[in-house]
């Protein structure tokens, strides 16, 4: 990433529409009455509502996703005292991060107000307005009695962020780090460059997670914090203590960790080289830490570093707390965020951490490898899974700490989330779902990549299905523990395997007509495609997912040789869900049969209506075409219109009509008016092309332009669950295949095939 200008950063602010927040209606105002509804007469209606029971407002308005950003200015970030204006573009920064990270609502407000007791009457005097209550760059020690004080009278979430932002994070970090350094929270000797706001609640903290006060030892602008000093406020009482160590270099010396929440350049190598063996070094000040990254390495190879720099290692960024604490906390009513849900918050980090990370976040990071460890102790702001596991975890907290006032089952809850992060995962979780109940066995030919095994040890994880690899098992192993995956699949090394002279004898007998001699089956089971399609056709394993890096024709042909269509459909067909934000749609074909015929065309759309109704969608079926219900006369478009009319034949209870245009299908007030006699209600939910050509440019073209998500290419009309991966798939949708195909196995298995 360039350097940011100050140029870079006030054009970005001033750009039209100046700042970077703004008001979007959630409900239609387009007609008059929306309008009313919106505003007089009918808003009157939920008033009355809220008025007999105040808590219907949660039900009637957006109070319950709604969160105040509240700063006097007078400590903004690094800036000091600058009041409130001046704060506005960080506090309007805050809310845009509450929204990118955990969809929740903010308005920033900036009060003109200075003294503890002018904060708390205006906080207090808004409240009604908001879910929860982020107080931001107050300063210290005003800011401890603020909000001692507006959690005591207000029966929402206060949090502080400075304070207890930086301590969830930095704990998350700490836990993670004394791992790997090989130390105990209850043995460890910390020390803070730093006594103001984040210092006292960081210090605090660490006590919760196991750290000796004793073994604290703060150190402000004056020097040691000790018993004999006579200037301390009463947050630095608590952690002074008897000792004759005056200086930062007094105090830092045999330390195990040091916290830095003070000013850049305090700390000098002198200080690193005197620290404990296997050192921990948090050096937050920002932008300049106590000590630089470079500068701490130089002397020490054995220690554990974090800033608050993105461009180093062990990034300690508040984004990691403030808006997954307060998705949580919104999500149960919870009436205040309590010690129970921050501690929570910072072991669900820790162990997230610990995970295998996703290839978007790594490819967010400039692709680099991540993966617990010295360089590695806290998951990055990019990891979308952040939202699912903080949140939850915050939740939990909240029901079992007395403080929810709402019950959620929390494995939905879970859902919920990661459909936020991801509509394709909202769609896949019915799946999920059914997926768990009954895992089947799925083969993996390509066993040895990288990619697959990080997809087996979610599936794992998760509990989908049970998963066999293809491979040589010293190889799989050593590629397991490199990654640090924890999983043990079943290994079948198709090379050098009992079954092979089994499958050898199956393949001759499947394929002697057609050419395959002995000596040919035995060259062609070389190929793990050909070893895994026979272990389906054999019943050995349930189903089959491959193609991760072969193209899509040496993929599918080896499922058609062995294992064939089904017995009553005779064609085999490729299928994507495509998902877009408040819609699902069925796309068919769109990867394998180039010109079909109309009879081809129609079971096209009865195998697509199939899969529709695998993901619980009742479909509506639209034969796309040029041409709207004969509006054009050619070839072409008659041949979809006889495969509709085929269509309905071979399924009358099916909701098919066509030839139709893609708009007309879609849009139902247009059909109506050009076609009133058509059969199809509402908006056409699966279409199918006239051909390889439409379907396969379709896909893509919406995939790209749209943003759509895609599950797929789904393979319909095989005689066995066995589906194929696009070339390099991430994991993510390696899971959502394999899932599709325990799904696809189970049907099977309950029809007897």
């Amino acid at each position: 990433m360039r350097k940011i200008t100050d140029e870079d950063a006030l054009e970005y602010h001033r750009r039209p529409p100046a700042g970077k927040v703004s008001v979007i209606p959630t409900k239609p105002t387009e007609t008059q009455f929306d309008l009313s509804l919106a505003y007089t007469p009918g808003v009157a209606v939920p008033c009355l509502h809220i008025a007999k029971n105040p808590k219907d407002v949660f039900a009637y308005t957006n109070k319950g996703n709604l969160v105040a950003v509240i700063s006097n200015g007078t400590a903004v970030l690094g800036l000091g005292d600058i009041g409130p204006m001046a704060g506005k573009p960080v506090m309007e920064g805050k809310g845009v991060l509450f929204k990118r990270f955990a969809d929740i609502d903010v308005f920033d407000i900036e009060l003109d107000a200075r003294t503890i007791e002018e904060v708390v009457a205006a906080v207090k005097a808004v409240a009604p307005t908001f879910g929860g209550i982020n107080l931001e760059d107050i300063a210290a020690p005003e800011c401890f009695e603020i909000e001692r004080q507006l959690k005591e009278l207000l029966p929402i979430p206060v949090f502080h962020d400075d304070q207890h932002g930086t301590a969830i994070i930095s704990g998350a970090g700490l836990m993670n780090a004394a791992e790997v350094q090989g130390k105990k929270l209850n043995d460890m000797r910390v020390v803070f460059s730093g006594a103001g706001a984040a210092a006292i609640s960081c210090a605090r903290f660490y006590v919760r997670l196991g750290v000796r006060r004793e073994n604290i030892t703060l150190v402000d602008s004056q020097g040691v914090v000790h018993s004999g000093r006579t200037d301390l406020t009463k947050e630095k009482v608590e952690f002074a203590h008897a000792t004759d160590a005056r200086t930062l270099a007094d105090a830092i010396k045999g330390a195990d960790v040091f916290m830095g929440l003070s000013k850049g350049g305090l700390v000098s190598k002198a200080m690193v080289a005197s620290m404990a063996p296997r050192p921990i070094i948090f050096a937050m000040a920002n932008p300049n830490p106590e000590i630089s990254y470079e500068d701490a390495t130089s002397v020490r190879d054995d220690l554990i570093m974090a800033t608050g720099r993105s461009d180093y290692p062990n990034q300690v960024n508040n984004v990691l707390g403030f808006p997954f604490i307060f998705r949580g906390a919104l999500d149960v009513g919870a009436t205040n965020i309590n010690e129970q849900m921050k501690v929570a918050a910072s072991h669900a980090l820790a162990a997230l951490a610990r995970e295998d990370v996703p290839d978007s976040v790594i490819s967010a990071y400039g692709g680099k490898s991540l993966r617990f460890g010295p360089d590695y102790i806290i998951p990055k702001p990019l990891d979308p899974r952040v939202l699912v596991w903080e949140a939850t975890a915050v939740a939990k907290a909240a029901m079992e700490s007395g403080v929810a006032t709402r019950t959620i089952d929390l494995v939905r809850y879970r859902e919920e989330l990661e459909a936020r992060l991801s509509a394709r995962w909202g769609v896949m979780q019915p799946l999920v779902r059914r997926a768990k109940a009954d895992p089947k066995a799925i083969v993996f030919p390509e066993g040895e990549e990288h990619q697959i095994l990080r997809a087996v040890q979610r599936l794992t994880d998760l509990g989908v299905c049970k998963p066999v690899v293809l491979g040589r098992p010293k190889v799989v192993a050593a590629h397991i523990a490199e990654l640090g995956l924890t999983c043990a699949p079943k290994v079948i090394d198709h090379l050098d395997d009992p079954l092979r002279a089994r499958l050898v004898t199956r393949l001759v007998a499947l394929r002697g007509r057609k050419g395959v001699t002995p000596s040919d089956a035995e060259a062609l089971l070389r190929d793990p495609n050909y070893f895994g399609a026979l272990l389906v056709e054999q019943g050995i394993v349930d189903g089959m997912l491959s193609g991760w890096n072969l193209a899509y024709p040496e993929t599918i042909r080896p499922a058609l040789q062995v294992v064939g269509t089904d017995v009553d459909s005779s064609v085999v067909i490729g299928l994507y869900v495509v998902v877009l934000k408040g819609r699902t749609l069925f796309f068919a074909d769109t990867t394998v049969n180039f010109s079909p015929t109309a009879e081809v065309l129609a079971e096209i759309a009865i195998l697509a209506s199939k899969v529709a109704r695998r993901f619980g969608v009742e479909p509506r079926v639209a034969m796309l075409s040029f041409s709207d219900f004969g509006s054009t006369r050619h070839p072409e478009a008659d041949r979809v219109a006889r495969a509709t009319r085929i269509a309905k034949q071979l399924d009358p209870a099916l909701m098919v009509d066509g030839e139709m245009q893609a708009d007309t299908a879609l849009l139902e007030e247009m059909r109506q008016e050009i076609a009133p006699f058509s059969t199809l209600q509402g908006s056409a939910n699966v279409l199918i092309f006239p051909d390889l050509d439409a379907g396969n440019i379709a896909y893509k073209l919406i995939q790209r332009l749209a943003d759509a998500e895609l599950i797929g290419p789904i393979l319909v009309g095989l005689r066995k669950s066995i589906h194929v991966l696009q070339r390099g798939d991430d994991v993510d949708s390696i899971v959502h295949m394999a899932t599709v195909a325990v799904v696809d196995a189970q049907e099977r298995a309950r029809e007897g095939r």
